[in-house]
Order: structure tokens, then sequence, then C-alpha cells
């Protein structure tokens, strides 16, 4: 479904940040992308959902296929409509709209023009603790809370592709274990394709098909999910394990 190939990055007509960088999602597949901070997982989301515009950044070099189109040069606007829905990291609602308000949001650009209710009433399904606070000042909610609408509100647009990151980031454990329990059904139930970026290399290879370990804007590695966490350089700088199987 999606195939980015050799795509370079730069910002500010200077600064090279991807590098010969290839990644391939299939149709209804699961992929994660590792990383450390500054490795360029934010940014090979943002290369892929259009955002680099709002940061003075573009694709210089390669090319990134969807469904067979090339979109590299579309706006984002124009990849929302084709199915494809970033979430941001940080959690970014509308912070003086309502709960529903912000979800009311994301049916704007919906591909499929399916009753908004009816599809508020699937967000609040897989969210039970939105609809408790569907009158509820989006900034008030907690970080959890948060991360939550940001997630029902891209469903919202009813996509094909889920361009997730960060979602563990900030969040206390038992928080993350429910969300990433709710995309994986929500992948189940819908037919989506996700590219999910993580720092939290145990949650997203658990739930993902395939992975990517990205260094300094470059692929320096890329398995099946059970061949990464079964591999010891990803286990001691990724997961904290080392090679005897002590926590590090």
């Amino acid at each position: 479904m999606l195939q980015v190939s050799n795509v370079e990055v730069v910002y500010s007509e200077v600064i090279l940040v991807l590098k010969n960088i290839s990644v391939a999602v299939a149709d209804k597949g699961i992929v994660a992308v590792l990383g450390a901070n500054g490795a360029g997982k934010s940014t090979l989301l943002k290369a892929i959902s259009g955002l680099l515009i709002t940061e003075n950044g573009e694709v210089t070099e390669g090319s990134i296929m969807w469904d067979g189109t090339r979109i590299e040069k579309m706006t984002p606007e124009e990849r929302v409509k084709l199915g494809i829905a970033q979430i941001m990291e940080g959690r970014m609602v509308f912070t003086h709209l309502t709960v529903e308000e912000n979800l009311e949001v994301g049916h704007y650009v919906q591909r499929n023009k399916t009753p908004m209710k009816n599809d508020i009433e699937k967000v609040y399904g897989y969210f039970p603790r939105l609809r408790e606070m569907r009158r509820s000042i989006a900034g008030y909610l907690s970080g959890g809370e948060q991360q939550m609408l940001v997630i029902g509100r891209g469903l919202m647009s009813s996509p094909r592709l889920f361009l997730l990151d960060e979602p563990s980031m900030g969040l206390a454990p038992i928080v993350v274990e429910e969300i990433f329990r709710i995309v994986t059904r929500m992948q189940q139930d819908r037919g989506m394709a996700i590219l999910l970026v993580e720092q939290n290399a145990y949650a997203a290879l658990s739930i993902a098909d395939h992975g990517f370990v990205m260094e300094n804007g470059k692929i320096v590695l890329d398995a099946p999910s059970t061949q990464l966490l079964d591999n010891p350089d990803v286990k001691e700088f990724y997961v904290g394990i080392g090679d005897r199987g002590e926590r590090k």
C-alpha cells in the first residue's frame, strides 16, 4: 500500500535529515519504526503525510508511492482525502473545544461522508472514557484522555493508513497498555494499515508485523517484529535487556 523509496529530506534547504530511507507498509499491516530521539522518525511520518511544509522541509530525492500513485508533491489535504491520517506527537487537541467538538472537526475531511453521529458513537465504543467527557473542554483532560481523543479524532476521517507518532510518550504504563490494545482492536475491526513510531520498542513490536530501526536519519535494521525482539542489540538498546536476560 505504501512504498517509501530512497527518500531524502532537507530542512531549510541545507539540513539533511533523512538519507536514502526506504520503508514499506502492506495493506492492513502494522509496521513499527524504532529509534532514539533525533533519529528522524517523526520526519519520516511528516514526509508521508505532507506536513514537512509546515517546518520548511521537503523531500528532495526518492519517491513516496501510495496505492500506486506518487504523493510526495501533494498537499497534506490531498493526502488526507486519499486516506492518510497522522496522529501528531504531543497530543495536539484543540484545547478550547469540547471532546465531541474535537471529534466533529475530524469528520469534515472524511472521504466516505458517513453520518457524523454514527462515527462518533464508534469512537466512543473504542474509548468509553471519551463518552463520559464528551462535554468537557479538551484542554483539561489528562494526558491519557487527550491521547485517546487525538486517536479518535484521526479515526473520524475514516483513514486507510494511520501514522501514529509516539502514542506512549509521557503516559503511565497501564495507560500505554490500554491504548495499544485499543489501537490493535481498531486495526482489526477497520482493516487499516498502521505505521507506528515509538521509543517503547517492546510495546510497538508486540503489535507490529514488521519493524525498522533508525539511527541518524538512516534505516540500519529491518526484520519481522519477532526477529527484532530476539535481536540482542535491539534488546539491549531499545528494550533494556542484556545478553543474559538482566534488566539494564
